[in-house]
């Protein structure tokens, strides 16, 4: 089969709640990032949660499978390398990316140890933090790699997060070198502010010599390219990409075409949850570009579809609302 996009991601089930900050100051918790944590530590975290808050949304997450998850249901076909347990979460996962219909590695690949999970935690100004214990995932390795999925896919798709193990890091490497044999575009986020503040050593050894598409957002661009302000970090990121998107929240997105820059307008929407925006503008974006919009107009669907993201709780979108996307970005001048 022929894929748009094949990724190598973490396979977590995601659960959200609403918390005030008070919340996160006493439970020492670091408002805005991603933050690994350990089985003892998120058991207890989550029974805080259900004791001063209720369960918003659960879903399959990880920001891969979530930009998988966007790009199957504008009408893309996708393929996931993942890893989770024979335990009820990893059942969980399983059976929804195949109702999803996003192709995934034989599941469950692990016997033992338990599916990686994700306490996502929404204040009151919208910003999502997050608490993750990787479980199984945390040692996804290259023998978790389907390279004949990967041979007949248009772009392969990496996932920063992955940066943080060893052995997913060597996966990854793997993964960029068949790409590079096999002529396959290579397309990577940065996923978040953590990855390149704690692991930027990691983040560049898989960026490496450079990638044909970048995602990141402007506080993630900042802190790789060591810079205060947003024109420096562009021109170094030129360097490291052929082409690019860096989003801005509320003032939209920026995207480099290989020539020049194309400023995507923002969809006003009132936030009320931003977990799972840049993997749906990532998502958008991939559909787009390898469905036969320009650049420009595949930056029109990414805006309008992560506006809607961020005004609702939980990360992915009513199937039939991307297909009305996708048509009104299609028939707008």
């Amino acid at each position: 089969m022929q894929y748009d996009v094949y990724a190598i991601g973490n396979a977590l089930v995601d659960s959200e709640f609403q918390v005030e900050d008070s919340f996160l100051r006493e439970n020492n918790i670091e408002k805005g990032l991603m933050t690994l944590v350990d089985q003892e530590r998120l058991d207890a975290l989550e029974k805080a949660l259900m004791e001063r808050s209720e369960l918003q949304a659960r879903n399959c997450g990880g920001s891969a499978g979530n930009t998988l998850f966007a790009l199957s249901k504008f009408g893309g076909k996708s393929f996931l390398s993942c890893k989770v347990a024979n335990d009820a979460v990893g059942q969980f996962y399983s059976q929804q990316m195949t109702k999803d219909q996003i192709h995934t590695n034989k599941t469950p690949s692990a016997k033992d140890g338990k599916t990686g999970r994700c306490l996502i935690m929404v204040s009151p100004d919208a910003e999502r933090t997050m608490n993750t214990h990787l479980g199984v995932s945390g040692s996804i390795a290259s023998c978790d790699l389907e390279f004949s999925a990967a041979k007949n896919a248009k772009y392969i798709y990496i996932e920063g997060y992955l940066v943080t193990s060893p052995s997913a890091r060597e996966a990854l490497l793997d993964l960029r070198e068949f790409a590079k044999k096999n002529n396959i575009k290579i397309a990577m986020t940065f996923s978040d502010p953590s990855m390149v503040e704690y692991f930027p050593k990691e983040i560049d050894e898989v960026l490496s010599d450079g990638v044909d598409l970048l995602f990141c957002n402007e506080q993630e661009l900042k802190i790789w390219a060591k810079t205060e302000n947003l024109e420096p970090g562009l021109e170094k990121l030129r360097m490291r990409a052929k082409q690019f998107v860096v989003t801005l929240g509320s003032k939209g997105a920026i995207v480099f075409d290989g020539n020049q820059l194309i400023e995507i307008d923002a969809c006003h929407a009132r936030a009320v949850d931003t977990n799972g925006a840049g993997d749906m503008f990532a998502g958008a974006m991939l559909y787009g570009i390898t469905h036969g919009l320009s650049l420009k107009r595949a930056g029109n669907l990414a805006s309008l579809a992560s506006s809607e993201v961020v005004s609702q709780f939980g990360s992915r979108l009513p199937e039939e609302r991307h297909l009305q996307l996708l048509e009104i970005v299609k028939t707008s001048r």
